[in-house]
């Protein structure tokens, strides 16, 4: 690689995400850019000014989706310059289901940028979650119908590696390396 790497793993909640950029960050000398770590505090602090508890509920996505994600990108763009790999870990809901919003982003970190995309069945989804057992996911488990009703859990409509997260960590690992070998 020429260039330092810029991975994005997207993927519904539960799926693997944050484990799988910690699992490979050390392979590719990378920063872990996570959404929720790097923007988490202050959408707290939104949430607690508009009065609006849940962290997904659509007011406060609306409200905060285009800063949050300008950080996390911010990020990236700092890290690459400074010629460190970077693995992102986000959603990626508009980026991977609009096209020229993913053309934005790759132009945007001056790389490559490669998409995985962790996916899993409804029902582990579910089950997942309950395992987990974190505060913010309380209303995805208490009525699991319409959290998946609301979730798009289509395959990106970009360029993307697609992987199975019920998958061992160590082979979904191994799966992004060989593909950024190509």
């Amino acid at each position: 690689m020429s260039t330092p790497a810029a991975v994005l793993i997207g993927g519904p909640p539960a799926t693997g995400k944050s484990t799988l950029a910690v699992a490979l960050a050390p392979h590719l000398g990378a920063a872990i850019l996570d959404l929720d770590v790097a923007t988490g505090p202050l959408t707290r602090v939104v949430s607690g000014l508009i009065g609006v508890p849940d962290l997904d509920d659509p007011v406060l996505a609306g409200l905060t989706r285009d800063a949050r994600y300008d950080t996390l990108l911010g990020l990236a763009e700092a890290n690459l310059r400074a010629g460190r790999p970077v693995v992102l870990v986000a959603p990626f809901s508009a980026e991977r289901a609009q096209p020229p919003a993913w053309a934005a982003t790759a132009r945007r970190l001056a790389a490559d940028p490669t998409m995985v995309w962790l996916h899993l069945p409804p029902g582990e989804l579910i089950q997942r979650l309950t395992q987990r057992a974190l505060a913010r996911d309380e209303n995805k488990i208490r009525d699991p119908a319409s959290f998946l009703t609301g979730l798009d859990l289509k395959p990106p409509l970009v360029p993307h590696l697609a992987l199975d997260a019920s998958q061992p960590t160590a082979t979904l690992v191994r799966a992004v390396l060989d593909h950024l070998s190509r």
